[in-house]
């Protein structure tokens, strides 16, 4: 085990090494370069050059990525054009909010779709299944914004029980669960569709193994089965969505915090890209290309944890 997740925290370095490059070579293959998007396209020739020394963006182009990667490393991921702020600042200030949104609303997709699919699956092909099944496929074709909608017409205006917008969440932060509801909700109903249709295939293939069959001839009920056998080997796609949910967890969901105008990621990173603000979209996607990193390596340690017969050469 000590073995295998060396390797692959050896092979996830040199991916985040691979991730850097490419994120060095969007930066310098912006339109009109970086000293453009800072002075406006209305800068003189002497004004460009002379800021293009300053920031060292004369100097080779290996210079130029060692100096870059240094900086990155360090969290200094440069300055926001726009809001006036080096952009490691933002990023530390908005994920925490992504973190509590996005992190808490798979939390609760999971910990509602796991029981729902075992159900699905222990009764597939029945009345409950159907319904279950009818219900969230619905749910999952309906786009965030449409569900965030609906939402807000029923639990907003209809039952005027919690707030639409999250205008007021610097002042409630971590404490007003109001301000939360509506976009947790909004993401929690999409993602147990989607997680719910993960689980429910795999109980049915488990039902079907030898093992099922084999503690169901020595007396073991039901639940017993499903709990002590079923659950533990239908958790493995679980752990691969988990894995692939962690970048959407440090970005967020844009459609949603612009519908309840939620200040997180997805929300920094529209705005960002309106205003041409190169700096914050790119610490962006370095960040978010982390994460997908990052979480590729915690699914496949995960697998082999569950599974112990599962070792990657």
């Amino acid at each position: 085990m000590t073995a295998f997740i060396a390797r692959r925290i050896g092979q996830a370095l040199v991916v985040l090494f691979l991730v850097t490059i490419i994120v060095f070579g969007l930066l310098h293959a912006l339109p009109g370069g970086l000293v453009r998007a800072q002075l406006g396209p209305k800068a003189s020739v002497y004004a460009v050059h002379q800021l293009a020394v300053q920031e060292g963006l004369t100097k080779p182009l290996p210079v130029q990525y060692l100096v870059w990667l240094d900086h990155a490393v360090r969290g200094d991921l440069g300055f926001s054009y726009k809001l006036n702020t080096p952009v490691s600042t933002l990023l530390a200030e908005y994920f925490p909010r992504d973190l509590l949104l996005t992190g808490l609303a798979i939390a609760l997709a999971i910990a509602v779709s796991i029981p729902l699919g075992v159900l699905q699956g222990y009764r597939r092909n029945k009345g409950v299944d159907y319904v279950f099944s009818g219900t969230l496929l619905a749910l999952y074709s309906m786009p965030s914004f449409l569900l965030g909608v609906i939402a807000i017409i029923v639990l907003n205006i209809e039952l005027p029980l919690l707030p639409s917008t999250a205008q007021e969440f610097g002042h409630g932060f971590g404490t007003d669960a109001k301000v939360l509801a509506l976009p947790v909700l909004t993401l929690m109903l999409g993602n147990i569709a989607y997680y719910s249709r993960y689980v429910r295939s795999s109980v049915i293939d488990n039902l079907l193994e030898d093992y099922v069959r084999t503690a169901r001839a020595k007396g073991a009920g039901w639940s017993r089965v499903l709990v002590g056998h079923v659950l533990r080997n239908s958790l493995m796609p679980v752990v691969s969505l988990i894995g692939i949910s962690f970048p959407y967890v440090v970005s967020g969901s844009l459609i949603v915090e612009a519908l309840f105008d939620y200040p997180g990621m997805g929300l920094l990173f529209w705005d960002a890209e309106q205003s041409r603000d190169y700096p914050v979209l790119l610490g962006v996607v370095l960040l978010v290309s982390v994460a997908v990193v990052i979480g590729s390596l915690v699914a496949d340690v995960a697998y082999a944890i569950l599974d112990p017969r599962i070792r990657y050469e």
